[in-house]
């Protein structure tokens, strides 16, 4: 074996690499990188050489990308180019790897800046791309080249769906999706069943044999409004419209009053709804609030009820023991009204809160957690 050659060190851009890791589904993404490079150095290697219709026997035998070190900064996997084997590239091959690392590198650099895609690569390539940056979430980037200060190569959840639709061959694009539904069919032969999405369409799914015992709990309390919240690989069409999922990852049976599934509800609302009064929610607004709970309010604690209010607005409220405690939210002004009420001693408590900073939600967790212990101590 010869000396691994660097690669490339790809610089991993977003909260979740903060802390200088890479979560291992992203390396998922990084693992079909070496297929690609092979594909794309073969397609160079013939256009070099048009008289021959396939690579010379050995061209790509024994190369491998492996994953070498993580280097310091925010997550750098350093990435090497091996030849195993024989211990030695073909005569020729190693320039063809580094051309289709290249050509590769400008593809994504060029969906960034809206350049032209096929100046780099076929369309029968671009099809890699829906398995490489899938997992990447709004406001993540996965930098290829970043001491390149011209040409960066950055690819996000933006530029790889340009990246994917450059091609007329793309009918499908997949993406990592996490939905929240009902599940009113199970087919147990076929082993699928059917999501319907708050919200949105009913789409089937596969069904896995772990999986089995929740979709068919979630599928007998169809009736009584029982939700599941399922993460894994959704189908789109390139029209972004939800086709079907083509893999489930995990699948869950939600709280009656869980709190991302009630903003879900509130999606649905029109302006209107109350009466012809009443403003609907914003979906920025939803977005927003479903993050704070979920980045702030731990899963052990009881969820609220969630209700619309007529002014655009959400209202939480908790029934703890004695304390009945509402929190009115305005979306816009991310600000909120704290109001808790003590029915046994009638000893009334309210506070305008910036929900905005993390110590307003500090304070509404940590006056829930005594609450409900308060209840579970009476009770």
């Amino acid at each position: 074996m010869i000396d691994p050659i660097p690669f490339l060190s790809p610089r991993m851009e977003g909260e979740r690499f903060d802390a200088h890791a890479i979560p291992l589904e992203l390396l998922k993404d990084l693992a079909v990188l070496e297929e690609m490079v092979i594909e794309v150095a073969k397609w160079r290697y013939l256009q070099d050489h048009e008289d021959r219709k396939r690579t010379p026997r050995g061209f790509t035998d024994g190369i491998a990308l492996k994953l070498t070190a993580v280097e310091p900064g925010s997550a750098i996997p350093r990435i090497d180019l091996f030849a195993q084997s024989d211990g030695f590239f073909p005569p020729g091959s190693q320039v063809y790897f580094e051309q289709g690392r290249e050509h590769i590198l400008g593809a994504i650099d060029a969906a960034n800046r809206d350049g032209r895609i096929s100046d780099y690569l076929p369309e029968s390539l671009l099809g890699y791309f829906d398995r490489i940056g899938r997992s990447l979430r709004e406001g993540e980037a996965i930098i290829f080249d970043p001491r390149n200060v011209n040409r960066p190569a950055r690819l996000t959840r933006s530029s790889r769906r340009k990246l994917l639709l450059a091609s007329s061959q793309t009918r499908e694009l997949t993406e990592e999706v996490t939905l929240r539904g009902t599940i009113p069919e199970a087919d147990q032969d076929r082993m699928t069943f059917d999501l319907q999405v708050t919200n949105g369409p009913r789409v089937t799914s596969p069904l896995a044999l772990q999986h089995l015992p929740t979709v068919l709990e979630a599928f007998n309390g169809f009736q009584k409004g029982t939700r599941v919240q399922v993460r894994g690989i959704g189908r789109f069409n390139r029209n972004e419209r939800l086709q079907g999922l083509a893999e489930v990852e995990h699948i869950g049976i939600l709280d009656a009053n869980d709190v991302a599934a009630r903003l879900d509800d509130l999606r649905g609302l029109k302006n209107g709804w109350l009466d012809g009064r009443g403003f609907a929610p914003s979906p920025q607004g939803l977005d927003w609030l479903a993050r704070c709970f979920g980045s702030h309010y731990p899963d052990l604690l009881p969820p609220p009820y969630l209700y619309p209010t007529a002014e655009g607005g959400v209202q939480a409220e908790w029934s703890l023991g004695t304390h009945e405690i509402s929190l009115e939210i305005d979306l816009d002004r991310r600000a909120g009204e704290w109001h808790s009420l003590d029915t046994g001693t009638h000893v009334d408590d309210w506070k305008e809160l910036d929900l905005a900073q993390p110590v307003a939600w500090a304070m509404i967790t940590a006056e829930i957690e005594q609450q409900q212990g308060l209840a579970v101590e009476r009770a």
